[in-house]
């Protein structure tokens, strides 16, 4: 069969990525202009275009003030997902944080689309050995899918360990299946190249080849991105150094990228993509205990 490939978006907007934190104070949120409405509109335009369907994760923050975003997402046929309350990292949010700050987003979700959030995806990849309760955190809400588990070493996140295609992952009262970001496996190493920075910085000849290596196992890849990378209009800040390269890098290149990998493969949503192989293919992912992998 055809393997159709997982598309996410993380909805938040420009001033609210984790590299902004030392020159946009959170309290300052209010006072910035929302742009990502725009952005993901354009996101959901180019979609349509291409028959393609995502997961959405949307902040709370984000949901609270643009909740016709949310309903637009969902009644073009997308699914939507949890990107947190406010963008903070499990590890900032401790344990008891982290049980409220996903109490709080579904809510918030729950009361705009009528549907509790099943898929989850933390702020900055931040499910890692310093954050093993998460997942059971996770499961306890309700969670059946995250994508939160970066596979890779990375000075901000990742779990290098960790598996690179989907996998069941059990804690204490249950298990879900954890769909990582595409990476690309060559002699030896693990190069990310699943969305965001790497998807703006990367040719897209390594994105394929991390694409046809799924195929090959017959898995799916997921992309991911935010709307704020298809928006090369952005107010710029003066981060300096690599978080400026990281936040600026080829925003006008963005857009057609994404849309040359839309031309070229199938793409759905997160939950979709995970259950096009069946049951009995999910059933027997290989399966981790969250103590082990993140203890």
């Amino acid at each position: 069969m055809t393997i159709a490939h997982a598309l996410s978006v993380d909805v938040e907007d420009w001033f609210q990525v984790l590299n902004m934190a030392h020159v946009v104070d959170r309290a300052s949120w209010q006072q910035h202009e929302l742009r990502c409405g725009d952005a993901t509109r354009r996101l959901l335009d180019l979609f349509a275009k291409r028959s393609a369907r995502a997961t959405f994760y949307f902040l709370g923050w984000i949901a609270e003030r643009l909740p016709e975003l949310v309903r637009e997402v969902k009644a073009a046929g997308h699914e939507i997902g949890s990107h947190g309350y406010d963008h903070q990292c499990l590890h900032d949010l401790g344990r008891d944080g982290f049980r409220a700050d996903l109490a709080r987003t579904a809510d918030v979700l729950h009361a705009i689309v009528g549907e509790r959030p099943r898929a989850f995806r933390a702020c900055t990849w931040s499910i890692t050995r310093r954050t093993p309760w998460a997942i059971d955190e996770l499961l306890a809400a309700g969670y059946t899918i995250d994508s939160s588990i970066q596979p890779v070493r990375h000075p901000d996140y990742g779990v290098p360990g960790a598996p690179t295609s989907p996998y069941r992952l059990h804690g204490a009262s249950g298990a879900l299946v954890e769909l990582p970001p595409l990476v690309w496996e060559v002699l030896g190493r693990r190069v990310p190249v699943g969305g965001g920075g790497y998807l703006r910085l990367f040719p897209l000849a390594l994105l394929r080849a991390g694409l046809r290596q799924k195929e090959r196992a017959g898995a799916p890849g997921c992309l991911y991105l935010h709307p704020w990378e298809v928006d090369p209009g952005q107010p710029r800040q003066r981060l300096g150094g690599l978080r400026g390269f990281r936040h600026y890098v080829n925003l006008g290149k963005t857009y057609a990228k994404l849309d040359a990998l839309l031309r070229e493969r199938r793409w759905v949503g997160v939950g979709e993509a995970l259950a096009q192989r069946g049951a009995n293919w999910l059933a027997n992912l290989p399966a981790l205990r969250a103590s082990e992998l993140l203890g």
